[in-house]
């Protein structure tokens, strides 16, 4: 039971024989030994044996540790495919947020242009001999104009991106 114990655990572990007895400070053959119950660690390095492959020593002395058993595989592959179906609804949800971001942003820019339309540019009649209403009527002015000139492009590119993203779902 210990040679097959300390192999399975190792495997378990990852580690080759050689790393093993780096670990040991043993040489390979060592291990290679133990594993072919050609011989055994005495008490003190069976108890550096545990700690190097971070066991209890019952665990070591006791039954047949099984590799990776179906059981467990399955158990396993049922997780992943619990983790699989979370991305995918995080996935999904993130799309919604996206499509009510581009609706939002286009609900958002027809209602400033409308309000804009029937505004008519109030700001014009001013009396820019004023330095402060001067800024003013410009700040609102360079909004108005870059408002008029990038709403259409953010309007179709809100579209575009609304359509791409139903079409992938």
């Amino acid at each position: 039971m210990l040679s097959k114990n300390i192999k399975a655990i190792r495997k378990s572990k990852g580690l080759s024989q050689q790393e093993l007895a780096v670990k040991l400070n043993v040489v390979r053959q060592t291990i290679s030994k133990w594993e072919n119950r050609s011989s055994v660690p005495d008490s003190e390095m069976l108890i550096s044996l545990s700690e190097a492959l971070e066991t209890p020593v019952s665990t070591l002395l006791g039954e047949t540790v099984a590799e990776a058993a179906a059981e467990d595989l399955k158990a396993i592959s049922e997780k992943l495919e619990i983790i699989n179906l979370q991305l995918a609804r995080k996935k999904v949800t993130r799309r919604k947020v996206l499509q009510g971001l581009f609706i939002t942003l286009c609900v958002s820019a027809v209602i400033i242009s409308a309000v804009l339309v029937l505004s008519e540019s109030p700001y014009l009649g001013w009396d820019f001999s004023d330095p402060e209403t001067a800024a003013m009527g410009t700040a609102v002015h360079a909004f108005e104009w870059l408002f008029v000139r990038s709403a259409p492009i953010i309007f179709i590119g809100a579209i575009v991106g609304l359509f791409l993203a139903r079409k992938k779902g």
